[in-house]
């Protein structure tokens, strides 16, 4: 079992840096399974990143959290110099605090948002896949996933409508004095491109939706789903042309909407959903058009957050909880080898006791209660071999 204390994250998030550089140290598909196929010519056995358009974060055991940062820089567009200006870096309890207080939507850019928690749970995943976690990595996870579980069962968090998607459902609302006949476009149909659409569907009044994506069968699969329209990719320009709203969510390395995509277009609002950024900065103010990024929705005012925040105590007291049982099963972990050796030695005594008496061996839960009574002294003391001693005294004891 690792050291807790090697276990460290160094990351950047929405609290310290702007949408554009968060882009340029978001880590994309192809960039993980580089780090993943790479982490042991950096001597990383087990770690996995988390990128998302609030924050690109590292977790994993390595001598320092500026050794992980290093790693992780190896494949973003940023440098390491800039990262570790910019970047918080935690260990041992610090960082698994950190990582539950991510999961539950507390850190994130709008309170309770609770998509985070799939992110890190895909994280973890490919990591797996790739041969670059271990045992702690995967209890974490399952620790992590309870807390998630509990936070959304026994409080308000996450409750009533409040997201990215959610916001920009809402800008929209607060763009137009109507909004039934306005003519939407949709680009990329991922999970916040779905989330997003179907917000504009059931809070906006209008079905004047059209989808275009790269994979045109998934367009055409979320707009069959919603009776919505969809297009080619190929399409792109003539549908921007007829557009008065056009959202970007594709979530690609370089920009996708372009401002030559908008030269015979009447659009006043583009919103990228995106990170990084994957509209042509250059649009901004072109032809008055009003470019909004993730940061500018989240400013989006909700009673809900009001009611969120309540829920905030409530929230810590159960990662408390679930971290602190984490920690049980990692302190019991590392005495894994005294327990057996203690087993062993008593099995030994048992057995000699049986063959002096000339008694037949037989099945006797002394053992199995004298390793539990030992257990629990370790958990609450740490005495080392100690407890050695005092199990092998407890079943003389009961013998």
């Amino acid at each position: 079992m690792k050291n807790i204390s090697d276990f460290h994250i160094a990351g950047i998030s929405y609290r310290n840096t702007d949408a554009e550089t968060r882009g340029r140290f978001a880590i994309n598909e192809q960039q993980y399974r580089n780090l993943l196929s790479t982490a042991a010519d950096f001597g990383i056995e087990e770690f996995f990143v988390v990128s998302t358009c609030n924050r690109t974060e590292i977790y994993g055991f390595a001598p320092s959290a500026a050794h992980l940062a290093g790693f992780l820089c190896s494949q973003t567009e940023g440098d390491a110099g800039s990262f570790h200006q910019l970047s918080y870096r935690k260990n041992g309890r610090s960082a698994l605090e950190h990582l539950f207080h991510v999961s539950a939507g507390l850190d994130s850019q709008i309170l309770g948002d609770y998509e985070i928690i799939s992110q890190i749970k895909l994280a973890v995943k490919t990591a797996k896949e790739n041969r670059c976690t271990g045992l702690f990595t995967e209890k974490l996870l399952d620790h992590t996933l309870q807390s998630s579980r509990n936070i959304r069962s026994r409080t308000q968090l996450s409750s009533g409508s409040v997201s990215v998607s959610f916001a920009a459902a809402q800008y929209i609302r607060q763009h137009f004095t109507e909004t039934a006949d306005k003519k939407i476009l949709l680009l990329g149909t991922g999970k916040i491109g779905r989330n997003t659409c179907k917000n504009i569907v059931s809070t906006l009044g209008t079905k004047d939706i059209t989808l275009i994506n790269r994979t045109n069968a998934k367009a055409e699969a979320l707009a069959r789903e919603l009776g919505i329209r969809f297009q080619p990719y190929e399409c792109l320009e003539t549908e921007a042309a007829r557009a008065d709203v056009i959202l970007v969510a594709t979530n690609a390395p370089q920009p996708t909407l372009l401002q030559k995509h908008l030269e015979h277009s009447a659009a006043s609002l583009v919103i990228d959903l995106s990170i990084p950024n994957n509209v042509e900065m250059s649009i901004a103010g072109y032809k008055g058009i009003c470019l909004v990024n993730v940061d500018e929705l989240s400013k989006v005012a909700d009673a809900t957050l009001q009611k969120r925040k309540l829920e905030i105590p409530k929230a810590q007291q159960l990662i408390q909880e679930q971290i602190n049982e984490f920690k049980n099963w990692y302190v019991m972990r590392q005495h894994v080898p005294v327990i057996r050796a203690v087993k062993s030695t008593l099995e030994n005594i048992q057995q000699k006791h049986m063959q002096q008496d000339s008694v037949p061996l037989q099945s006797d839960d002394r053992i199995q209660k004298v390793l539990n009574n030992m257990a629990t002294q370790m958990r609450e003391k740490n005495e080392g071999g100690c407890n050695f001693i005092w199990a092998i005294n407890d079943f003389m004891a009961s013998s």
